[in-house]
């Protein structure tokens, strides 16, 4: 199939941009959706939720003001921004460096890490870009490397750059304080919809639950009215955590038909809620679509962690969350089905969630 249409394997886009004036047609969205100069202004903030006072047992009306926070972020945003979350500054800034110096390394290099097997074959894991699924699909002025980082025992070691020299040793650091973080997120949402104890860090304890590292390079683009770095989609994990560039914005969330522009505040983490944790809440937490736009003087990097069920779980509506008055509204599905339901309805532009709505 690759050798037939060649286009399935997309270009390196962060060579692409530094060649030309104009995008190629491929990436150019569609008349209705192209973004609009200036986003929508919030009706009202992103909440930012203090985890150091969340979590404080001397400071119970603080804890009780951030948790009423977190909740209206999920239920109303379906994210929030993260501080207080005990990464430390001089990690978090470690690791974007590292996530910038693996792009900046000469293309051949980055190639040895290719998503491609015998230059053809796709799969999830490695660097490059788009997974192309459909001829009209319109491509993303993004270049990735994405990285099994849990468990162990399904990390590909040759997938995992050695240059530069510290990316390796920064990375396992990292996942192992964002690890923390996502159980106490996942802690408190359990407690906000007085599910039992564990109900959602169980789901992802298990062997076979998969915690994905994909760090996301998007170049300058000349044309940012008519292209996007990253295409309108929701997450299919429990919770994503994303460590955004301090220096360039461009993460927008859909809300009421309008786009609205996540802001920045340095030293953050952005949480958002994935598609398994909408289903398991029986809707009462969204799993907000997001995209991002791109930027014409300035590059911006990413680097975005997916926590997911265990591969064999059905994924359903908590029992303890339905009655007379709250019937289900989703169905059932093991998340090993759903991963192939979501990979189509990103190259078709639409949301795989709606597919398991009753």
């Amino acid at each position: 199939m690759a050798d037939e249409q060649p286009w399935r394997i997309p270009p390196n886009v962060q060579d692409l941009a530094a060649g030309v004036q104009e995008p190629p047609s491929r990436y150019l969205v569609r008349d209705q959706d192209r973004p609009a100069m200036a986003a929508a202004t919030m009706p009202e903030p992103v909440p930012i939720v203090d985890f150091s006072r969340l979590s404080a047992p001397s400071d119970a009306h603080g804890a009780a003001d951030e948790a009423a926070k977190l909740r209206s972020a999920l239920q109303n945003w379906g994210l929030f921004l993260a501080i207080g979350h005990g990464i430390e500054t001089g990690l978090l800034a470690e690791m974007m460096k590292v996530t910038r110096e693996f792009f900046n390394l000469p293309l051949e290099e980055k190639q040895k890490h290719s998503n491609l097997v015998n230059g053809k074959e796709f799969r999830l894991e490695g660097y490059g870009g788009d997974m192309v699924l459909a001829d009209d699909q319109v491509l993303d002025w993004c270049d990735r490397l994405c990285l099994v980082v849990e468990p162990e025992s399904r990390i590909v070691h040759a997938l995992w750059p050695t240059q530069p020299p510290s990316f390796r040793g920064v990375l396992r650091e990292y996942t192992v304080k964002c690890r923390e973080l996502a159980g106490r997120v996942l802690d408190n949402m359990g407690k906000l919809l007085g599910l039992p104890e564990g109900y959602f860090v169980g789901t992802m304890g298990e062997e076979g639950a998969t915690t994905y590292a994909k760090l996301n390079y998007y170049p300058r683009c000349p044309r940012p009215d008519r292209v996007l770095g990253l295409k309108p989609h929701a997450d299919g994990s429990l919770i994503t955590v994303v460590a955004v560039d301090d220096a360039v914005g461009g993460l927008q969330v859909q809300g009421a038909g309008a786009w609205y522009d996540v802001p920045i505040v340095p030293g953050a983490l952005l949480v958002n809620l994935g598609d398994a944790t909408e289903i398991m809440s029986n809707g009462f937490f969204k799993s907000p679509v997001h995209r991002v736009v791109t930027n014409p003087e300035r590059e911006r990097v990413s680097l975005a962690m997916f926590y997911t069920p265990d591969l064999e779980k059905e994924m359903e509506p908590a029992p303890e969350l339905l009655d007379e008055e709250r019937p289900r509204r989703y169905g059932k599905v093991k998340t090993k089905d759903y991963v192939p339901r979501l990979l189509e309805a990103y190259a078709r532009g639409t949301q795989a969630i709606d597919t398991m709505k009753i």
